[in-house]
């Protein structure tokens, strides 16, 4: 907490006990938000759109959202967590209705805060849903996927108005996609195309969300974004997921035991670790769902410790898996 904010709060609460507070003393509940405006651009019809409006505490009082509205039907928010105390973040997800309205739509969103003090911070989202291109389902949405397992789902795009309408190329900033385009009809003012969405072997574990652009050769609108999202799991487990070792005297060694988990037989390549304080028994050779790793830790410096320990197997591209190591290491003798 630097001086300057605990000022800027200590001015506010004067400002509100002498009843002088005006919209401009509400700077201090903007300040937390990244942005306060978003344009979805152009969308299909039924398209999947939202945004999320991050903001974090900056502040050492507790700060609680009341409530978060919006003027229009177009755009409805909601929040994660109400509550946070200093550094905690949060978001105010809002999902633009793609389905329900049409054409140019935009939306202010009013975020309440009565603690510490009150305020209000106005939110701006805007967008045009187009009325001749839809799609089904509004997103690409592939779940919960094993890591290293394929997958792949469609999404079926539909125009209506020109019976020369093309889409001439399909980007993403992500390299984990692989698209494939088949034209299925096209005709009396209508073309429709099945979009094919793969996910390669190669990406990571954990939660993605991103988008595809679709490029069209329409001249007004020429890209139309659609959202893909899906959680990654890893084939592998390690429990436990932190290694607590407690409070240890400088040459003083103690020894724990970490399990490792596959869904499938795999082996052990290698077990790497920083801190040369650890050191590790020599994991089996053999194939096996389910592996034992003796650990030892034997306390050098004083102070905290925290490494990680990363161990690598054979499983699809050489699958990893982690655990946190966390130990304090004292002179007890000296402290007396």
């Amino acid at each position: 907490m630097n001086r300057r904010t605990i000022v800027l709060m200590s001015m506010l609460a004067l400002a509100i006990c002498a009843g002088s507070i005006d919209v401009s003393a509400q700077e201090w509940a903007k300040k937390m938000f990244k942005t306060t405006t978003h344009d979805f651009g152009s969308v299909a019809r039924g398209a999947k759109a939202e945004f999320s409006f991050e903001f974090e505490n900056l502040y050492e009082e507790p700060l609680r959202v009341a409530s978060v509205r919006s003027s229009c039907g177009c755009t409805s928010p909601t929040i994660t967590k109400r509550d946070l105390r200093t550094f905690e973040k949060s978001q105010i997800v809002t999902k633009y209705n793609t389905r329900s309205f049409l054409g140019q739509k935009g939306a202010t969103v009013t975020v309440v805060f009565d603690k510490p003090y009150y305020a209000e911070v106005q939110l701006s989202v805007d967008g045009y849903i187009r009325s001749d291109v839809v799609f089904d389902p509004g997103e690409v949405n592939f779940g919960e996927v094993d890591q290293f397992s394929p997958a792949e789902k469609t999404l079926t795009v539909t125009y209506a108005g020109r019976s020369d309408w093309k889409i001439t190329d399909v980007r993403s900033a992500n390299e984990h996609f692989e698209v494939t385009l088949s034209e299925t009809a096209r005709g009396n003012g209508r073309v429709s195309y099945d979009m094919l969405v793969r996910l390669t072997e190669a990406a990571p574990s954990g939660y993605f969300q991103d988008q595809l652009t679709i490029i069209t050769d329409d001249q007004r609108s020429k890209s139309i974004p659609v959202l893909v999202q899906g959680s990654i799991v890893s084939p592998l487990t390690v429990s436990p997921a932190s290694l607590i070792l407690g409070t240890l005297e400088p040459g003083q060694t103690v020894k724990k035991q970490l399990i490792v988990r596959g869904k499938r037989p795999f082996r052990i390549l290698k077990i790497d670790c920083e801190d040369g304080c650890f050191t590790f028994d020599p994991p089996s050779d053999a194939a096996k769902q389910l592996h034992f790793i003796p650990v030892a830790f034997t306390a050098d410096a004083t102070g905290q410790i925290s490494q990680q320990i990363k161990i690598q197997t054979d499983l699809g591209s050489g699958a990893t898996a982690g655990c946190l190591a966390t130990a304090t290491v004292r002179d007890l003798a000296g402290a007396e």
